[in-house]
């Protein structure tokens, strides 16, 4: 059932590869998924732009891209810098490759050619895997209010949540249906 519900939700996904015709590809399937696609890189510093601005909810990444960096690379500045799953999209199969990119904890790994089903059950899977390792780390509104020695509204609970996840004033507003004055009050 949950996994039904994720799939119902348009996840925002950025996609990093430098073989434009794949990139068109990926983004016209992962439109056809319910997908929406907020950012394309060819290359790594391109990517951490969008990483910053972006806010996506799961990255597609190749291993090798243009640039200095590589797809490696930035999985290590993802796990280090950012809270959202990323999953290797890449033609490379080989166990040095595989013994290389199992240090990084990625949340999955399609070898391409793919197919549509074979995008879809790696990014569903990847983003309940991050949903319910995120939800083991964000403490019950007891707990939380044990720590701090007070009582939390609902509100100032689900503006926590918010803020556990990242998001700014701005975002915690348009995601409570409140102002960013609101948002500021609670927290």
């Amino acid at each position: 059932q949950q996994l039904q519900n994720s799939c119902l939700m348009s996840h925002r996904i950025i996609i990093v590869e430098d073989e434009g015709i794949i990139v068109a590809d990926i983004e016209l399937t992962l439109q056809s998924l319910g997908y929406t696609v907020v950012g394309k890189a060819w290359n790594g510093n391109t990517a951490l732009e969008l990483f910053k601005t972006a806010k996506p909810d799961l990255v597609l990444l190749d291993i090798t891209i243009q640039g200095d960096l590589s797809g490696v690379d930035l999985a290590k500045i993802i796990r280090e810098k950012y809270n959202f799953p990323f999953v290797y999209l890449t033609s490379h199969s080989d166990i040095e490759t595989l013994n290389k990119v199992k240090e990084t904890l990625p949340y999955g790994y399609i070898v391409k050619p793919f197919t549509d089903k074979d995008l879809r059950t790696t990014i569903e899977l990847a983003l309940f895997k991050f949903e319910t390792e995120n939800k083991a780390l964000f403490p019950s509104k007891e707990r939380l209010e044990e720590k701090l020695a007070v009582v939390l509204t609902e509100r100032e609970y689900e503006v926590f949540g918010h803020l556990f996840k990242g998001l700014s004033y701005k975002e915690m507003a348009t995601a409570s249906f409140v102002s960013v004055n609101t948002v500021k009050t609670h927290l």
